[in-house]
C-alpha cells in the first residue's frame, strides 16, 4: 500500500519552537512527530511512502533518509513554492498506481485504525473517504455534516460554536481512488477542503465519512502540543516511547540516564538519553526532559517540556513551560508559563545529518 505524508507546512502556530525545526520534526516524547506517523503507517501495511517538503526539508530527509531504518521505503517531493494539500498530491501523481491510497498529515498525533478505515473505504465505494473525529470545540476545526447514509453533504471551516453544523472534525486523513487526480489542476495551489471536496459535492460524488473513536490531535498550537505529549505519557494514545527502562507510575527512562536516588520523580514523565538528574532535584509530571539535559541539585520541574541539551541550574524552578534545545536556566531562576526558542539545532537532527554523510 502507498501513502503520502503531508510535511510541507511552515508550522507558524508553533513558533517560536518551529523557528529552527520543521513542524513534523518537533519532538514528541523522545521522537519527532512524523516518526509516530511513519510507525503507524508501517503497522498497517503502508510501507511505500512519499512526503512533500518545503520548510527546512534537509532536517526531514536527514533524519528519515530512505526510510529503511524505520521499515519503510520513503521518497520525497520538494516544493519550492507551497502547492497546498491537494496541489502537493497532484505533483506526485505518478507515484501512485491504480489502487486506493492514503493521505495523512505528518504533524498530527493519532493511533487511528488505518486498516479498519481502508475496509470502510472499500465497502462504501466512495471516490474519497474522510476520517472524522467527534470534538468538543468545533470552532478549532473544519467540520462536516453527514446524512443518514453516512455520506458527507456539507463542509464548514472553523465555525463559531453556536453556528457549527456538527461536531465532527475533518482529521485530514483521507483515502482516495486514483480518479481524484482529475479534480486537481496541475502546478496550482489547491486545497482539499476549500477546493476539491466542494467540487466533489457539486458533482454528486460519494464521500463517506468514517468516524474514529481512536485518539487524534492536530498538533496545531502550543496548547495541543502540550496535550499530545501528555497523551503519549499517559497511554491515551498508542505510541512508542523510546525508553530503555519503564518504571512504575508512568516514568520512562532513556539510555544512559543518571538518576540520583535522592531525586524525587513523579510521573508521568520521560527522561531522555544521557540526562543527569542530581540529588534533591524534583520532577513532577507530565514532563518531558529531552536528551542530554542536566538537572542540577534541588532544581524543580513541573508540567514542562524540555527539548534537551541544556542545563537547569541549582534550585531553579520551571513550571508550565516549553524550553527549546540548548537553552539553560540559571541557578535560582523562576520560569513559569514561558516558551523559549532553541539556541541550537536539536541534537537528534544533528546526529541524523551526520549519519547520512
Amino acid at each position: 500500500m502507498k501513502a503520502m505524508i503531508l510535511a510541507a507546512g511552515l508550522g507558524t502556530r508553533l513558533r517560536p519552537l518551529t523557528n529552527t525545526v520543521s513542524k513534523p520534526m518537533v519532538p514528541m516524547a523522545g521522537r519527532p512527530c512524523m516518526e509516530h506517523i511513519v510507525s503507524l503507517l508501517r503497522k498497517h501495511g503502508y510501507t511505500d511512502i512519499i512526503a512533500n517538503l518545503h520548510y527546512l526539508p534537509e532536517q526531514i530527509k536527514g533524519y528519515f533518509g530512505d526510510g529503511s531504518r524505520f521499515g519503510v521505503k520513503l521518497s520525497y517531493s520538494l516544493e519550492e513554492e507551497l502547492l497546498g494539500t491537494a496541489g502537493g498530491l497532484k505533483k506526485v501523481q505518478d507515484f501512485f498506481g491504480n489502487e486506493s491510497f492514503l493521505v495523512i498529515s505528518g504533524d498530527a498525533l493519532t493511533d487511528i485504525d488505518l486498516s479498519e478505515f481502508l475496509s470502510f473505504h472499500k465497502a462504501t465505494g466512495g471516490l474519497a473517504s474522510l476520517a472524522l473525529k467527534e470534538v468538543t470545540d468545533p470552532s478549532r476545526f473544519g467540520v462536516v455534516l453527514k446524512n443518514e447514509a453516512g455520506l458527507i453533504t456539507a463542509f464548514q471551516e472553523k465555525p463559531a460554536r453556536e453556528e457549527a453544523i456538527s461536531n465532527l472534525a475533518n482529521t485530514g486523513i483521507y483515502l482516495f481512488e486514483p480518479a481524484i487526480f482529475s479534480y486537481i489542476p496541475p502546478q496550482t495551489f489547491y486545497d482539499f477542503a476549500r477546493d476539491v471536496f466542494p467540487r466533489l459535492l457539486a458533482d454528486g460524488k460519494r464521500m463517506p465519512g468514517y468516524e474514529t473513536n481512536r485518539y487524534w490531535c492536530d498538533v496545531g498550537n502550543l496548547e495541543t502540543y502540550r496535550e499530545s505529549q501528555a497523551a503519549i505519557l499517559t497511554g491515551a494514545v498508542q505510541a512508542e516511547i523510546p525508553a530503555a527502562l519503564s518504571c512504575a507510575g508512568g516514568i520512562f527512562l532513556g539510555g544512559g540516564v543518571k538518576l540520583s536516588k535522592e531525586a524525587d520523580v513523579t510521573g508521568p514523565c520521560y527522561i531522555g538519553n544521557g540526562c543527569v538528574i542530581e540529588e534533591g532535584a524534583c520532577i513532577t509530571g507530565p514532563a518531558v526532559l529531552g536528551p542530554g539535559l542536566l538537572l542540577r541539585r534541588d532544581a524543580m520541574v513541573t508540567n514542562s517540556i524540555f527539548w534537551g541539551g541544556g542545563e537547569i541550574g541549582a534550585a531553579a524552578r520551571v513550571a508550565d513551560s516549553i524550553i527549546g534545545y540548548g537553552v539553560s536556566i540559571p541557578a535560582g531562576a523562576k520560569v513559569a508559563g514561558e516558551v523559549r526558542e532553541s539556541l541550537a539545532t536539536p541534537g537528534f537532527v544533528v546526529a541524523a545529518a551526520a549519519r547520512e554523510k
